[in-house]
């Protein structure tokens, strides 16, 4: 989910539409299982880069995720419960190269960041945007510094959409035609700050009334109730519900997406040899190929990256 900490430059910058979302592809990396359930080493001899984890991690070995799972096609609940996606099937083949499992844990959003300070996760992965106010603990609202902020190791780009009931897009086009409408969105994301800047532009008493939610399924329910006017999420996440909520009838995609970014793996400032080790690990599979069979299988290549930047985000 893109970040709250800073309004990213407001230029129209985009990404190329990425193509049709695979719903196929709902079981995880042999590596990992079912990671919400298995907290299993499921060590593996041929992990080449098991010796540039800390030592506790490496003896334990697990490393702790924490992520916002309802936000398909990037993290999800299968019908089985299985935790399936894009970030846990990358995850899952880090953890092949690091010989670890990386085992996902339900959280709110706008929590896991605080849940890195307070170690009950060692890293977040879930379609959370590098951005420079969250590497310095910025809160993007007051601008006062509110944490020590976390390093990044980037792995994804995604742009933001908005979407409307299909068949009745009330005239939306872009985020200034959202003056004196009504939009549903996951709090603490750049959605959520687009639709508050944006709202302070308005004109005429016409304003933005926006309604958050703690996760974008909940949005997108009230979106397709008619309570609000339209939606906004992740571009990747905007276009599954499209191809999937309905069968493909309840939505469709207005206007272009703007804000492209990279999403990063969170990891807590001080934690400079755990953040290597990812990026080692997240390099190693870009190279051998597995990354680009990941990102393939979910439909989302616009989306990839080619090599593994730590705080890549402006």
């Amino acid at each position: 989910m893109t970040a709250s900490t800073t309004r990213r430059t407001a230029a129209k910058s985009r990404i190329a539409a990425v193509g049709a979302i695979a719903v196929a592809g709902t079981m995880l990396l042999a590596a990992c299982g079912d990671q919400t359930k298995n907290g299993s080493t499921n060590r593996s001899a041929s992990a080449p880069l098991s010796g540039l984890l800390p030592k506790e991690i490496k003896d334990k070995g697990v490393i702790k995720v924490g992520s916002d799972i309802a936000y398909p096609p990037v993290e999800f609940k299968d019908k089985s419960g299985n935790t399936v996606g894009i970030d846990p099937d990358i995850a899952a083949a880090i953890g092949k190269q690091l010989g670890v499992t990386l085992r996902f844990q339900n959280g709110t959003f706008d929590t896991l960041i605080t849940g890195l300070r307070s170690k009950r996760y060692d890293l977040a992965m879930s379609s959370m945007t590098d951005t420079k106010d969250r590497q310095q603990g910025i809160d993007s609202e007051t601008k006062k510094k509110v944490g020590e902020g976390v390093d990044f190791v980037d792995y994804f780009t995604a742009g933001v959409s908005i979407y409307t009931r299909k068949g009745d897009d009330q005239g939306i086009r872009s985020w200034a035609d959202l003056c004196g409408k009504k939009i549903a969105v996951q709090r603490g994301t750049v959605s959520h700050d687009l639709a508050k800047d944006e709202s302070k532009k308005c004109t005429g008493g016409e304003k933005i009334a926006i309604e958050t939610f703690d996760n974008d399924l909940e949005a997108q329910t009230r979106l397709r109730s008619g309570g609000v006017d339209a939606g906004s999420s992740d571009f990747p996440v905007a276009a599954y519900a499209v191809k999937t909520s309905g069968g493909g009838k309840d939505f469709q995609i207005v206007g272009e997406q703007v804000e492209a970014a990279p999403y990063g793996i969170a990891v807590a400032k001080g934690n400079d040899q755990l953040t290597k080790a990812v990026q080692a690990a997240l390099e190693a599979i870009i190279k051998n190929g597995e990354y680009n069979k990941i990102i393939s299988k979910w439909g989302v290549e616009a989306g990839a990256v080619t090599e593994a930047k730590v705080n890549g985000g402006s």
